[in-house]
């Protein structure tokens, strides 16, 4: 192609801006995804055979019909699209398309043109009516593929819904809304005993209720058919032909007609009759003792709670039994005969327990219960606690052996609905231990007093330990006087407990639980290092008031470590403080009796220069001749022997007491201290009889370390 002719005002310029024009008239009647520019494209070279037709020497109509052909086939089907093409042909074709030089003149050229606008309206409807045609036959075709596509998978449908109904491990059924059974698979029939489905079939679903039924089962039904709910899933009971129950897992669902009417009822049934007895099994397996078959600790809770949570009125009366001495049985004829014997006990509880209201449970171990319930439960259960211990102490014979059994019985009763179960056989608990210690074969009834104080103990037992890792404890000091010249000679060292919740706690309030728990080791090392510590303190600071001395108490449990010298040695060589300004209390009660291995560390001790004082003499039964066998240089005068003293007049065989056991100790060379010393007139007696040192009210109560020293500079300058 030359310049000229791709110039704007050349041939294929004026070609290109007749399809311009073309393109804008029919584009908005054109239903295609093109752009107006894609659109214009494509209709180039149809202008192009348009132009060729019209300066052709021959005329030949096949390209007009090719050309309005091509409109359909660019989707400018609509009847305006060819309207508006036939337009800009008879407006444009020649203005832009005819050649000037054309000898045949303009006349020619626009019939021609008439002529070609005839070629392309018979090309368009031509293939327009070919498309509907075609279009026709398609949907005709697709309609009838369509329908044998349904037919085929109606019948595919039908057939998997007949596998799957015939052969489903479910049982399924199907019912009219008034519960006629219309059809049922033959899992079901089977369900049912087998060979019933004639039987079946026609029976009417209100035929199978049973007394298990749950209470919503036929209000669900009934809702079903009403329309009121699509589905709803059930565990329900029936009757097997043979009279046995059947369990199944039951889903029933609504079936609507096309226009959402209800029409049938759709039923599955699970079988779960197997599963069902298995579960019972289990759950008696979980709620019975394997032993003796008694209801076992969680099926008497369940019990136990239900009681609790009864109504008004209602009270409740709790036995619980702790064989006497079981262990011994165990230990001696072993355990098989200890569970013969269990189960003998279990049978005779049972025998117990058979009024209503009442039963009968193994907690474990040699632990059983006896519940009864009612509104009079407050003689029941003594008269039930009663029958218990007469059917025990009839001899069991067990090996050829004539066995007597014995129990305690702590007792709880009392209204319902005021304490937890937890509550109340920790109570029961408390109670039984305590028939226990009072001798056993016998019952207790709970108190509440003393069940506060035994959880109020175990408490303070459990809160110890984390005690003394917090630091909760702390020492004060009471002194010890000169009763020759009234100074104080040194302190003795008393622990105390800042509890929680309690508040400050004396040593009598704890000290047995630390020794019970072994506690009192780790806490007597505390207090020795805080008492060496501050006796160094005193001597440091206040070297001018003379020597003071501390006095440490020491457990009999204390005595029996292995390493209370060791620890003890420790202690004094880490802190700087003299053997001779410690001196350790042993109770008199620790020492009766004791032998050589006992005495051996309190020796030691007192060889290196620690003195040992004998605390609470006068309590115990200790023969005074063994004094002489004890490592002890301090004797310490219970506080027994002051009250008397306190009475006027004084008692003289009182006096004459204290007076021959003051004798005897400094005979022996021991020092004398008198405790509870709490008026000046038994401080001047007891200074009289010969008596060492004191302490007591009189002189001050224990309190902080820096009161010690004041009272001492008060004695040196007074």
């Amino acid at each position: 192609m030359t310049e000229q002719s791709a110039a704007p005002d050349g041939p294929e310029g004026r070609l290109r801006r007749f399809a311009t024009i073309w393109s804008r008239a029919v584009f908005p009647v054109t239903a295609t995804s093109l752009s107006r520019g894609e659109l214009e494209q494509q209709l180039v070279p149809l202008a192009r055979r348009l132009r060729d037709a019209l300066a052709a020497r021959c005329f030949t109509a096949a390209e007009g019909q090719a050309v309005g052909a091509a409109l359909i086939g660019a989707h400018c089907t609509d009847p305006d699209a060819l309207s508006r093409t036939l337009d800009v042909v008879d407006a444009y074709l020649v203005l832009y398309c005819g050649s000037e030089d054309d000898p045949r003149g303009k006349d020619a050229l626009r019939s021609r043109c008439s002529r070609l606008q005839h070629a392309v309206a018979a090309g368009f409807a031509q293939a327009l009516r070919e498309r509907t045609l075609a279009e026709q036959e398609a949907i005709s075709r697709a309609a009838l593929d369509a329908r044998h596509a349904v037919a085929e998978a109606l019948h595919a449908s039908e057939a998997r819904f007949r596998a799957v109904f015939e052969g489903a491990a479910i049982g399924i059924g199907i019912a009219d809304l008034d519960g006629t059974v219309l059809q049922v698979n033959d899992t079901l029939t089977r369900m049912f005993g087998g060979g019933l489905g004639q039987q079946i079939r026609g029976r009417n679903l209100s035929d199978w209720t049973h007394p298990d039924d749950a209470p919503q089962v036929w209000r669900l039904y009934e809702e079903l058919v009403r329309g009121e709910r699509e589905h709803y899933r059930v565990e329900k009971p029936y009757y097997r032909h043979d009279g046995t129950a059947l369990w199944t897992n039951l889903t029933v669902s609504l079936l609507r007609d096309a226009e959402g009417r209800p029409q049938y009822q759709l039923a599955l049934m699970e079988d779960t009759t197997e599963r069902r007895l298995l579960n019972l099994r289990l759950r008696y397996e979980a709620t019975h003792d394997a032993l003796t078959g008694l209801p076992n600790r969680t099926l008497f809770f369940e019990r136990l709670e239900k009681a609790l949570a009864a109504g008004e009125g209602k009270r409740f009366g709790l036995c619980y039994l702790d064989l006497d001495g079981f262990k011994a049985i165990n230990d001696s004829l072993g355990h098989a005969a200890g569970d013969r014997l269990l189960v003998e006990v279990a049978d005779r509880l049972q025998s117990c327990a058979t009024a209503p209201g009442e039963m009968v449970a193994r907690l474990g171990g040699d632990e059983f219960v006896a519940l009864t319930t009612g509104t009079d439960t407050e003689r029941e259960v003594d008269d039930l606690a009663g029958r218990i211990l007469s059917m025990l102490a009839i001899p069991v014979r067990i090996e050829g052996r004539e066995i007597t059994v014995r129990g305690s019985i702590g007792i709880v009763e009392g209204p319902a609905g005021e304490r937890s179960p937890a509550e109340v056989l920790r109570s029961a608990d408390i109670t039984m231990y305590r028939a226990k210690s009072a001798g056993g074969n016998r019952f207790e009834l709970a108190d509440p007093e003393v069940d506060a104080r035994t959880i109020t103990r175990h408490g303070l037992t459990t809160a110890l330990p984390a005690a003394l890792a917090r630091g909760e404890f702390f020492i004060e000091y009471q002194p010890l006087v000169h009763l020759a010249d009234g100074s104080v000679s040194g302190a003795e060292a008393l622990v105390r407990w800042t509890h929680p919740q309690h508040g400050v706690l004396g040593p009598d309030r704890f000290i047995p639980l630390a020794e019970h728990t072994g506690l009192i080791v780790p806490l007597g090392r505390w207090v020795l290092e805080e008492a060496v510590r501050q006796a160094h303190e005193w001597q440091q600071r206040h070297a001018d008031a003379g020597p003071l001395r501390i006095n440490v108490n020491l457990s009999p449990v204390q005595l029996h470590h292995p390493h209370l010298v060791a620890d003890t040695v420790e202690v004094l060589e880490r802190v700087g403080l003299e053997p001779g300004a410690l001196c350790l209390e042993v109770t008199e009660s620790a020492l009766i009796g004791a032998d050589d291995d006992l005495l051996k560390p309190l020796r030691r001790l007192a060889e290196m220069g620690v003195d040992i004082a004998l605390d609470d003499f006068g309590t115990g039964y200790s023969n005074l001749a063994n004094l002489r066998r004890l490592p002890v240089s301090v004797l310490k005068l219970d506080r027994s022997f002051t009250q008397g003293m306190q009475r006027y007049p004084v008692d003289p065989v009182d006096l004459k007491i204290v007076e021959g056991v003051v004798s005897l100790a400094h005979s022996l060379d021991l020092s004398v201290t008198v405790e509870g010393v709490e008026t000046g007139a038994q401080a001047e007696q007891l200074r009289d009889l010969g008596c060492d040192t004191a302490q007591g009210w009189y002189y001050a109560r224990p309190g902080p370390p820096e009161r010690l020293h004041t009272l001492a500079m008060v004695d040196a300058t007074g």
